[in-house]
């Protein structure tokens, strides 16, 4: 018996539907294992810093004099890193203005 055009497209629309409605589980479900691995991870992240503090702390109860001498030794290299990094880019912007030879020695530059 042939099917009429109605039944056929009601058929194809439940089809339709029910898979409409498997995806959209399986997008809530791909959502919700998301937002668990990131709250997995969150805590974890939060533990590992706690224990770094703790560690810290330690250290420097531990070895004052050798935690301060190290602290002043990255802040002398963090300070040259940064002015250097900003002369640099002074120097180029100058250069890029005026159009001149480089006023900054480079390795890139030195001839």
């Amino acid at each position: 018996m042939k099917q009429s055009v109605f039944e056929q497209t009601s058929e194809q629309i439940a089809d339709t539907a029910h898979k409409a409605s498997r995806a959209a589980s399986a997008v809530v479900d791909a959502l919700e294992d998301g937002v668990g691995a990131a709250r997995r991870a969150a805590k974890q992240g939060f533990y590992a810093g706690a224990e770094l503090l703790d560690d810290t702390k330690r250290q420097v109860q531990r070895h004052p004099i050798e935690t301060v001498v190290a602290t002043f030794a990255a802040g002398i290299a963090a300070g040259t890193a940064i002015s250097w990094m900003v002369r640099r880019r002074s120097c180029n912007k100058a250069v890029a203005r005026a159009k001149v030879q480089p006023c900054c020695p480079s390795p890139l530059n030195a001839s």
